[in-house]
């Protein structure tokens, strides 16, 4: 069993065969941190790791005792208020105005497999309770009557353990929870880099690495959602770990809402780790008898480099995250309507798209905005979950998807469950059920408003009339937009005290919304969007396999975004489309074939206009719709490495392997063309070393070895002078795809 405890000397010891986590019962009878890292051997002690040292001016908790201070011992999950002055993991405010609080050791059990969460909230999960062993640790304050539940699982073959935090309030008072992080972890030093997903709309999970210092790091989101922002997500590596060797901590937060993920640098050197949900507009009122639960914490270790790291969370999230009917299955090649008609579209127009999409091999098209109320413009409709203009679609929704699935392709359809503009009649009848404070002016964000989620008869409408349209017509793919944040956050019928709760409750509601359509329609793809890729986070991918992963749609640029975002995402999460040009956001014309190479890593499609391609663009779709349905199964399934960065330099580089490493697909970017350069190459990764490879382009064959070690030749015209004719392929933007099988 992966999870020791020493009765004698109170110490748990969680480990596999990578990694040990280590703590122990302190004296004062609450949780302190020992070890978290590489697998060590079993000790009869540890408790040498647990350093006390008298200090000048420190605050001790045992009268006498000038060692035993809680500002310097590392804590698992530390309060503030009784010796440590660090931001702590929890508050809780009481009736008489403190929130001091000595939650005390009671109990724990450890048992096989893995619990799910409460309220529906998503999390990792597993398939047998082999898989998984799980420890609950029961602390106690007795003079307020709660008890807190910390609960840890450790993965058997992975390195991996997920953590969160339970309340239950058994006292007759009333208390207030002010603060609850899913977890904390002290390091005994500071000499990391922290690595973060940064960014805005059309630039999303930018890479940023910065050296840890004295005081607070964080990345967060106050806006309802996980957001382009930042992600729910944070690094600690050391400072000569690269993507293939070295230490690596990750930490990402399973939940969608608003959160907060730091690092904290104290004076004397350590670093205290904190995710969980944002405190700010947090106030969760407990009553005799109420539990709250905090979002679950993934935690990573890696002695493999940032690549090391990232694989575990891609094989974690994409099968035991992921679930349901599209969980283990190839997607399909997409086109969406949206850059192609915008607004401007009707029945026989979009027939005619589904038409040449059917004869270029394309398997589904997705009907974009616009098809519902009297949707003209973003202006008027949303929350009118019906065809009124039958101008535009004569015969409803059921009748244009009968149109399009009788031509052998499979029809979806976009939504927008959690919104409402003004001019609708979902509004007039209800203009209570949008989020905004009494007496009060309300922002708009693309001329609409956020229903209030947190409302169980909001919820139900909607799930209602959804409902209704996907029983009604064959749809089999549903984008879920989400296309503005929460501002002026307050429910109409939550009391004063109550209001603290609006924010957790609202995305409490989009899981279960999600939960019931999932449910419902199980074989239906659901695609998680929020202005592209404003909320790709964990919690969503438990309920849509895939996530809509930027509204830019420019080759060039998504060669970061999707850089990033695979830090933490499997690439079979992340929706990529071939784009019209000039691109709608940047105005660039990327060669088709560059366009492609980028949008196979990942889900795969197209956004544009079937009928305005020439004769030779179609036969190039073709090709390329061929070549991903033949190599689908290696992207969905096979390792992913990320080789040259796109933050570093004008190369980019990335590659895919197979799960037996006799097929690969290596992706090479050169976003800007170079003249009389050095002679390139790259090593790759992955590949049996003693198996033979035969290399496109290059026309080589090599050993795995060889290719790793001495490197894959990049080598082209532009080392030299560039002689060949302009093709519109060799200039500026190029891109390849080297393929590797083994003999």
């Amino acid at each position: 069993m992966p999870i020791l405890f020493n009765d004698q000397t109170k110490e748990f010891h969680l480990y596999n065969q990578a990694i040990s986590y280590i703590m122990t019962v302190l004296p004062n009878g609450q949780l302190g941190q020992l070890y978290y890292g590489k697998k060590i051997r079993h000790n009869a002690s540890f408790s040498h790791l647990l350093e006390q040292r008298p200090r000048p001016l420190s605050a001790c908790t045992f009268e006498g005792n000038m060692s035993f201070s809680l500002e310097h011992i590392r804590q698992e999950y530390p309060c503030y208020g009784t010796g440590d002055f660090k931001y702590p993991a929890y508050e809780i405010l009481q009736q008489n105005g403190s929130d001091i609080t000595e939650f005390e050791y009671v109990s724990h059990q450890i048992y096989k497999g893995k619990p799910a969460l409460i309220d529906k909230m998503p999390s990792t999960y597993v398939e047998s309770d082999e898989e998984a062993t799980t420890l609950e640790i029961t602390l106690k304050d007795a003079l307020i009557q709660t008890e807190l539940i910390l609960t840890y699982t450790i993965y058997e073959n992975r390195p991996v353990i997920t953590r969160h935090a339970t309340f239950k309030h058994l006292g007759q008072e009333e208390v207030t929870l002010t603060n609850a992080m899913s977890m904390a972890v002290d390091f005994p030093d500071y000499n990391y880099e922290m690595v973060e997903l940064t960014g805005a709309w059309s630039r999303e999970r930018y890479v940023k690495n910065r050296k840890l210092e004295h005081g607070i790091q964080s990345v967060y989101s106050m806006r309802g959602a996980s957001s382009s922002n930042y992600n729910p997500f944070l690094a600690l590596k050391r400072p000569q770990t690269t993507e293939n060797s070295g230490e690596v901590y990750g930490f990402s937060l399973v939940y969608s809402g608003n959160f907060l993920a730091q690092a904290e640098v104290h004076t004397y050197g350590t670093t205290r780790v904190m995710m969980g949900l944002h405190p700010n507009r947090f106030n969760w009122v407990l009553k005799q008898g109420d539990v709250f639960q905090t979002p679950e914490v993934v935690m990573v270790y890696s002695e493999d480099g940032l690549n090391g790291m990232s694989q575990t969370y891609h094989e974690l999230y994409r099968t035991r995250l992921c679930r349901g009917y599209w969980r283990d299955r190839v997607r399909p090649i997409l086109v969406n309507n949206w850059e192609a008609t915008y607004f401007d579209f009707n029945e026989d127009k979009i027939v005619s798209i589904a038409k040449d999409a059917k004869e270029l091999g394309i398997e589904l098209f997705v009907l974009d905005d616009g098809w519902f109320g009297n949707r003209e413009d973003d202006t008027v409709g949303l929350g009118d979950w019906y065809v009124k203009n039958f101008d535009k679609l004569p015969n409803g929704i059921a009748g244009l998807a009968n149109r399009v699935t009788d031509l052998g392709i499979k029809f979806g359809l976009w939504f927008e469950p959690e919104m409402v503009n003004k001019n609708s009649d979902l509004y007039r009848a209800h203009p209570d059920w949008i989020l905004t404070t009494p007496n009060r002016g309300a922002c708009h964000g693309r001329h609409q408003f956020v229903l209030d989620f947190s409302r169980k008869e909001v919820v139900d409408y909607i799930y209602e009339a959804m409902a209704k349209v996907l029983s009604e017509a064959p749809i089999s793919y549903v984008k879920w937009d989400m296309n503005r944040n929460i501002t002026e956050c307050f429910s109409a019928v939550a009391s004063a005290k109550d209001q603290g709760k609006v924010f957790h409750k609202y995305i409490l509601g989009v899981y279960d919304l999600y939960d019931r359509l999932t449910t419902e329609f199980p074989e239906i793809l659901f695609e998680s969007c929020a202005s592209g890729g404003s909320r790709f986070d964990p919690g969503m991918l438990y309920y849509a396999p895939q996530t809509w992963t930027s509204d830019d749609t420019d080759a060039v640029e998504r060669l970061k975004i999707q850089y990033g975002t695979s830090m933490v995402y499997p690439i079979s999460s992340m929706g990529s489309h071939v784009s019209a040009i000039p691109n709608h956001q940047l105005y660039r014309n990327a060669p088709l074939s560059t366009r492609a190479n980028v949008a196979y890593f990942g889900t795969f499609g197209y956004e544009l206009d079937l009928n305005k391609l020439t004769e030779a663009e179609k036969n190039e779709v073709k090709q390329q719709v061929a070549f991903f349905k033949e190599y689908r199964e290696t992207i969905f399934n096979g390792t992913f490495y990320r080789l040259l960065s796109p933050f570093e330099g004008n190369e980019t580089c990335w590659m895919i392997v197979s799960q037996d490493q006799k097929t690969a697909l290596v992706g090479y970017y050169r976003p800007l063309n170079e003249v009389n350069v050095g002679f390139r190459r790259v090593k790759l990764q992955g590949l049996n070393p003693d198996l033979k490879y035969t290399v496109s382009i290059n026309e080589t064959t090599n050993y795995g070895d060889e290719l790793m070690n001495a490197g894959l030749i990049t080598s082209d015209g532009s080392c030299g002078e560039n002689k060949a004719p302009y093709d519109g392929t060799n200039g500026d933007y190029q891109s390849r795809i080297y393929l590797l099988k083994a003999e």
